[in-house]
């Protein structure tokens, strides 16, 4: 028998084996449900940095109470990646404790740029993936990272997303439209130029029932929050506000061309208060004018 030579070079080390095949999706599949919600969540609140040659890092730092969906990330990921913990000053706090799930791979990193996830600061650039996917998680990925969900001061129930990115809002605003009925339009605060998308009372309710469905991955705090909404029920002296009636090119015209709230309503069957208000818009350039509009179809 021959025996090993122990000096001999090694022909490749064991530790630079792909990883083997665990018969389960691809990583970073957007189909798959625990993946499209990581990636939301990576794109809200997950930082690309981009180091010399081939070395950079994906880092998430969170409060330390929500590590458990980092311990989840790692588990989905197929490569090394490391849990650390540390307490700092911040605005908020003069002692944040915070987790930070880093992942230095060069081939995951390059999946997760490739499918959107920006490079350096981000907040504007994000958009929706443009390959299929699971799109509730991927929006309860969002949310969870950057949004909220509960009661107001009020009682009343509430899910919101604060982005930057005007792609996302109006993705969550055509998508929320689908399942709840309720219309919403993006406006940039103009605070802080982030767009703030809230629904409450009966769309907040089946959203979140929706997006948050029993053994889905999520933010557990966010998850009983979820749960919580759907025993509200409307009480019954609270009214129910009809969907606002908007204005239509023409309309304006007309409008414009009696320069009189009163003499308006008659024509256009709205109340002379809508008119009046619409008109000072019009006049203030609050609002286009209709020759200042886009054609329509």
């Amino acid at each position: 028998m021959v025996e090993h030579d122990t000096s001999a070079p090694a022909l490749f080390e064991i530790g630079d084996l792909p990883p083997a095949p665990t018969g389960g999706p691809a990583f970073m599949d957007l189909e798959h449900p625990e993946y499209a919600y990581m990636f939301g969540f990576l794109q809200a609140d997950g930082h690309l940095a981009q180091g010399t040659g081939r070395q950079g890092r994906l880092t998430v730092e969170i409060s330390v109470r929500d590590i458990g969906v980092l311990h989840e990330f790692q588990r989905l990921t197929p490569y090394n990646s490391s849990i650390t913990e540390r307490v700092r000053s911040t605005n908020f706090s003069r002692e944040h404790h915070s987790a930070i799930w880093t992942l230095c791979n060069q081939e995951a990193r390059a999946t997760i740029n490739g499918l959107g996830l920006p490079y350096g600061r981000k907040c504007k650039k994000i958009t929706p993936p443009r390959v299929e996917f699971s799109r509730r998680d991927y929006l309860r990925g969002l949310i969870d990272a950057d949004g909220s969900v509960g009661h107001t001061g009020q009682g009343l129930p509430f899910v919101s997303l604060t982005t930057a990115s005007a792609a996302v809002g109006a993705y969550l605003c055509r998508y929320a439209k689908a399942v709840t009925g309720a219309a919403r339009q993006i406006r940039r605060n103009t605070r802080d130029g982030v767009y703030n998308v809230v629904y409450t009372k009966e769309a907040a309710t089946q959203l979140a029932g929706h997006l948050y469905y029993p053994g889905c991955l999520s933010l557990t705090r966010k998850q009983t929050a979820a749960a919580s909404l759907a025993a509200w029920k409307r009480p019954a002296e609270m009214a129910v506000r009809t969907p606002g009636r908007r204005w239509k090119p023409w309309e304006d015209r007309a409008l414009l061309a009696h320069d009189d709230a009163q003499a308006a309503a008659a024509e256009l069957g709205r109340s002379e208060a809508s008119c009046s208000v619409r008109l000072w818009r019009l006049k203030t350039g609050k609002v286009r004018r209709p020759e200042d509009a886009p054609c329509g179809p």
